[in-house]
């Protein structure tokens, strides 16, 4: 079993970046790794998968070009860098552990999430 602690989220102005941290308190290199979200008001999206080796990224429309999600198996961490940051990326944001092989942006396909961290982008 994997417990996931998502951190790094905050208060940021439009045109600004946040990284966040995906720490996990087991091995994640056996799991594909996601971010998703949840704007108030709306249901979880998926934002961002990779794989368990990191050889295959897979994006959202919303966020493609301007968050950049990666893992540090050595370290059992997952990150999202966002970049170029909207008022509408504002929204708590999971992290997600999956035993498919393959990337998913169903959530269904996940097993094991974080309690979330909130983001807010200011215009």
């Amino acid at each position: 079993q994997v417990q996931l602690v998502e951190s790094g989220g905050g208060l940021v102005q439009a045109g600004g970046s946040l990284r966040l941290s995906c720490a996990a308190s087991g091995r994640i290199s056996s799991y594909t790794m996601g971010w998703f979200r949840q704007a108030p008001g709306k249901e979880r999206e998926f934002v961002a998968a990779i794989s368990l080796s990191g050889g295959n990224i897979y994006y959202s429309d919303s966020v493609k070009g301007r968050f950049t999600i990666s893992r540090d198996n050595a370290k059992n961490t997952v990150y999202l860098q966002m970049n170029s940051l909207k008022p509408e990326d504002t929204a708590v944001y999971y992290c997600a552990a999956g035993r498919s092989l393959f990337i998913a942006t169903a959530e269904g396909m996940y097993d094991y999430w974080g309690q979330g961290t909130q983001v807010t982008v200011s215009s």
